[in-house]
């Protein structure tokens, strides 16, 4: 062979080296490129933990939903939590082999616990944690019809509602999957963290001080301790020493209150209060606290003050600072149930009776910056990332594939019609309860079309955003403008509208994400399915049944003004869920945010935020040596206040600030502590105060026993809540 031929077929050997290798970097510092396709995955092991993990989560996450302080425990904690137990059922379980007749030989123990039995118990695990806040948003539409609104919904509406808006997604999903999970260059970031965390978990562990050993020690220790801010000493939650001093100050309350105003010099020795509504901080990227911090304090600190205090922007000192309740033009709370008519729609005349419905300034500006989030984020993705998409998604339309896909192709593809008679059952279901349950639902039977054709209209395009960027735009806000526009006047098919629309979309995106993590760690597509199936089916009549039971148990849940003090069971983000259904579709956005309403200045946001990135891309063009112009994100900085409310500014403090130290300091100047211990604190630490809240519960909250005395009487700033107008008179409020 000439030396011409021996380097031409040297730089064939080359281009298919490089054709097999993961053509974006970090999928190649962090993914294996082997497989062992040989692992068992359907084994006894899986089953029985995958399914007490889903049950566990569904319920933990359903049963904290309710509470002031919702923590939300995600799948890293079972990733973590079930990888000695799953070592501990390898050591003691028989393996003795069974002969089944039809299926063939089975043994419960057959071999070492291994990683692909791991990722199917944590996809089990991520179907009880729900898309976002740890319950199906489903539930919040029978939470307040029930709690809120004083209505009747019938068990088998609710669960028939919770089960297809969790499952309708997946049937158009899985059929995107050649799309955006079998390309190289769709490589979803977010995965990534799972993949690494999965192989630090599974390799071996010589250490005096093993990964399972410190778990169960942080786990003990935030067990113990959480007995403390959850029953004996409930003030721990939130240390508001400015109210102290001040303690006859409307205005020094209003800034020091870490529940009720802005926060400042707020503490808490409560790690729910930590990790509520923002999820554990030991997971969140140091540049994604930084993000969250600048457009927090931005909004919070600058912003909140200047129009309430300075510019008094809407009438701002007649009402709270910070509240997520509706109000009258004189600053009393709003009485909804009076403008609801027998129909369960607007009874127009008592609304006029009432007058116009006003909100605090925080309230305003949050629907305000959140129309700005949106805005941005298309036209961020669309500058930034525009010809990097079209060019990926050129790439995937080519069909190249990298190593990864290559050994899946080992294994049996899903076939299409177990997607499309998934799709065809769920619509045809959803159809049903629109049609023949519309009394209860009251959504007509073209708004489940048209929210489902919305839902799937957007689940490619946010697909790709999120497989090459990282952000997922939401159809919150949206979905329900749009539909409060078209059928005003009924809050239940408003927000059912929305749940369908916005929903159906994020749970095909999670459906997808997960797809990516089994392809990345070579399990099997039908294992994948049915075990996000399944576990969706499961986890979603787990969630009904905790909401049935504690709706029906728990006196005047939900309804701050009726419970007492220290009564954990306030249902914030269920408060904002119903306001919104207010908002949106009771009375509906014409006489909220347009022409009949006070805040129809709020969308002049859309505009900002849509031009916002443009501009600092076009700084970036003409200044390009200016490396920091890139790292303003503003769909990032706009939106850091998305949580707030039910969010407080005591949960973003205690967040950034734990964070920080996490994921700077210990980060950068012990690493290797960091490495091996920090996602296994996590993971202790939500598990400690889950199952010391759930046996408080059991063991004192059901038998109604509970301590009274200075440290149990609350954040101990009654003032915050008062506004600071002259001549309004509010209950508890000094006069002005």
């Amino acid at each position: 062979m000439s030396s011409d031929q021996e380097k031409a077929v040297r730089r064939e050997e080359e281009e298919e080296e490089e054709e097999e290798v993961s053509p974006i970097e970090e999928v190649r510092l962090t993914v294996s490129n082997s497989d062992y396709p040989r692992q068992p995955v359907w084994t006894f092991r899986m089953w029985l933990l995958g399914i007490l993990s889903c049950c566990l989560l569904s319920f933990l996450n359903q049963f904290f939903a309710y509470r002031t302080e919702p923590l939300i425990i995600t799948q890293i904690t079972v990733q973590v939590a079930s990888l000695p137990i799953g070592h501990f059922m390898a050591a003691v379980l028989p393996k003795t082999k069974f002969n089944i007749p039809a299926l063939g030989s089975f043994s419960l123990n057959p071999g070492p616990f291994n990683v692909k039995e791991h990722v199917l118990i944590t996809i089990f695990a991520n179907a009880g944690s729900a898309f976002g806040s740890g319950s199906p948003y489903a539930v919040s539409i029978v939470n307040i019809i029930k709690a809120f609104y004083g209505r009747s919904i019938s068990f088998f509406a609710s669960w028939l509602l919770i089960i297809t808006t969790q499952v309708l997604g997946y049937g158009w999903a899985g059929l995107l999957r050649k799309y955006v999970v079998e390309p190289a260059h769709m490589w979803w970031p977010s995965t990534l963290v799972q993949v690494s965390l999965f192989r630090a978990l599974h390799e071996k562990d010589e250490h005096r001080l093993s990964r399972a050993k410190f778990f169960f020690i942080a786990l003990a220790c935030s067990f113990s301790w959480y007995v403390v801010p959850g029953y004996l000493f409930t003030t721990l939650t939130s240390i508001s020493w400015v109210c102290w001093i001040f303690s006859k100050s409307v205005t020094a309350q209003q800034i020091g209150s870490g529940m009720r105003g802005l926060g400042v010099g707020a503490l808490t020795l409560d790690w729910a209060a930590v990790a509520s509504f923002l999820f554990s901080p030991l997971i969140s990227p140091f540049f994604a606290i930084v993000n969250v911090f600048v457009g927090y304090a931005l909004i919070v600190y600058v912003v909140i003050p200047i129009a309430y205090w300075g510019l008094n922007v809407y009438n701002a000192n007649r009402f709270p600072i910070f509240s997520s309740h509706l109000f009258t033009p004189q600053g009393q709370k709003y009485d909804i149930p009076a403008i609801v008519d027998n129909h369960f729609e607007l009874n127009v005349a008592e609304y006029e009776k009432q007058g116009r419905i006003h909100l605090s300034v925080f309230f305003a500006l949050t629907y305000g910056f959140g129309f700005a989030t949106i805005a941005s984020t298309l036209t961020h993705v669309i500058c930034f990332y525009g010809r990097e998409i079209v060019e990926r998604y050129r790439a995937s339309s080519k069909g190249k594939e990298d190593i990864h896909t290559k050994l899946m192709k080992r294994y049996k593809d899903i076939p299409s019609w177990w997607f499309h008679s998934l799709l065809f059952v769920t619509l045809v279901v959803s159809l049903a309860l629109c049609i023949f349950l519309n009394d209860q639902v009251q959504m007509p039977w073209w708004g489940l079309l048209f929210a489902g054709a919305l839902a799937f209209g957007f689940t490619l395009p946010v697909s790709i955003i999120t497989a090459t960027t990282n952000q997922t735009p939401g159809l919150n806000i949206i979905t329900e403008y749009v539909f409060g526009l078209i059928y005003p006047g009924r809050p239940i098919a408003n927000v059912c509208f929305k749940t369908y629309g916005y929903i159906s979309m994020a749970q095909a995106v999670s459906f997808l994400s997960d797809f990516k993590l089994g392809h990345y760690m070579k399990i099997p597509p039908r294992s994948m399915f049915l075990v996000q199936f399944i576990g969706t089916m499961l986890a979603g009549s787990i969630n009904i049944g905790v909401a049935w039971w504690l709706l029906n148990s728990v006196k005047n849940i939900c309804h701050d003004d009726l419970l007492p003090p220290d009564s954990p069971w306030t249902c914030p983000g269920d408060r904002v869920f119903f306001d919104a259904s207010v908002i949106w579709g009771l009375v509906g956005p014409k006489r909220i945010f347009g022409s009949q309403g006070n805040y129809s200045a709020m969308n002049w946001f859309f505009l900002g935020g849509a031009l916002g990135p443009i501009i600092v891309w076009l700084l970036h063009k003409a200044f390009p040596k200016q490396s920091w112009i890139p790292f303003i994100n503003l769909p990032v900085l706009l939106g850091a206040t998305g949580m707030m409310p039910p969010a407080t500014p005591l949960n973003y403090n205690a967040w950034i600030f734990v964070g920080t130290i996490f994921n700077f300091f210990i980060y950068r100047y012990r690493k290797k502590w960091w490495q091996r211990y920090n996602y296994v604190l996590s993971a202790a630490l939500d598990s400690g105060v889950a199952f010391m809240t759930v046996l408080l519960y059991f063991s004192l909250g059901l038998e109604n026993k509970s301590l009274t005395w200075w440290g149990t009487n609350g954040e101990h700033c009654p003032l915050a809540a008062c506004p600071t107008a002259k001549g309004v008179i509010v209950d508890g409020c000094p006069a002005n």
